[in-house]
């Protein structure tokens, strides 16, 4: 069964007839000389993953010498574009860490970006993030993360931060309903709220543990836990805290609302967009379709058609799309209004 942060329902699989070189000559030959073969960079790039294009970036620099995959991309594609693809060949550690690290940068800290990240991230995860900050900026992640954070908020994120998440699988019925009561008698049941014991419990306990918890909260104090966190606390830990409990929850469907959010009002946030597009390609992004359907009832590319260019569509949908083969060799996409594998799908050329 899988579990909370990894899964089989990633719309990136392995291509089974991969050949590095080949792919490496195919790139570089669509980015040299004048103008750029964006189709090419497409096609190969969303149709990899993500192991398989670390190794397409040492066969370039074999057949390169001097240059690399990422500074050729960045040489010969712009803007968000440009963002998407280079975000593709970066290793996903290092890619989370240089989100991390632009939240940071400058004046004031972008949290929505460190909660979703810190939230929806394993103990593994985390230990790889934490290891490729120090290798990127020399520097200890959890001792820039106090810098830039503060208060009971810098506390619950530094928790995180150092992956310590109980991981046994194992629901003890009765510490789940004396952590409920811990909960409620730190909330509800008091004037003013102990907040330290919101932290400890949601940020250390097992994710089934923690599970059994939000159903014995329920029947303790009549309301859900998440509105009881949205009521008795505000700001920064507020949307951290609640973050956490929707992820206990299901976390296709808060990466799902997140994207959702990304894409409403006067503008796209096609860093979110980008970020959850290529982090959750081989984990469960069918998943987080299937939910962006449930949740607004119309899906996942028929808002991204809406509100992002052309051709910055054209990797999403390949990044998106999960691809089978049919009985002659022909690639199959499946659509994206499926709500499951295999319940419809579409023969289209690839993006």
């Amino acid at each position: 069964m899988a579990t909370l942060w990894t899964g089989e329902r990633g719309s990136i699989k392995p291509k089974a007839d991969f050949n590095a070189k080949d792919d490496a000559v195919a790139l570089r030959k669509a980015m040299k000389g004048l103008g750029t073969n964006e189709k090419t960079l497409i096609d190969v790039l969303t149709q990899r993953s993500s192991g398989q294009r670390q190794l397409i970036c040492k066969a370039y620099q074999e057949e390169a010498p001097g240059k690399t995959l990422v500074e050729d991309l960045e040489g010969d594609t712009h803007g968000h574009f440009e963002d998407l693809l280079v975000a593709l060949v970066t290793p996903p550690a290092i890619y989370d860490c240089q989100e991390i690290t632009k939240a940071m940068k400058g004046v004031g800290t972008k949290d929505s970006v460190l909660i979703e990240i810190f939230a929806t991230r394993s103990n593994k995860q985390m230990k790889e993030i934490s290891d490729a900050y120090i290798k990127q900026t020399e520097k200890k992640l959890t001792l820039d993360l106090k810098k830039e954070t503060s208060g009971e908020f810098a506390k619950a994120i530094l928790i995180l931060a150092e992956g310590k998440r109980d991981e046994n699988t194992h629901v003890d019925a009765a510490k789940a309903k004396e952590d409920a009561k811990t909960l409620y008698n730190a909330g509800e049941k008091k004037w003013g709220t102990d907040e330290s014991k919101f932290i400890d419990i949601l940020c250390q306990r097992s994710i089934p543990q923690l599970r059994q918890t939000l159903v014995e909260y329920k029947t303790i104090s009549g309301k859900s836990l998440q509105e009881s966190i949205e009521g008795e606390m505000s700001g920064d830990l507020e949307e951290l805290l609640v973050a956490i409990v929707k992820c206990v929850k299901n976390v296709p469907a808060y990466l799902a609302e997140r994207l959702h959010q990304g894409m409403k009002g006067g503008g796209t946030d096609e860093c979110t967009l980008n970020r959850i597009m290529v982090s959750r390609s081989e984990i469960d992004m069918l998943d987080i379709r299937a939910e962006f359907k449930k949740l607004y009832s119309y899906s996942l590319h028929s808002q991204t058609t809406k509100t992002t260019t052309k051709k910055h569509n054209k990797i999403y949908k390949g990044v998106c799309m999960e691809r089978v083969s049919s009985m002659n060799g022909e690639v199959v996409y499946l659509s994206w209004e499926t709500l499951g594998p295999g319940v419809s799908a579409c023969r289209e050329s690839p993006p």
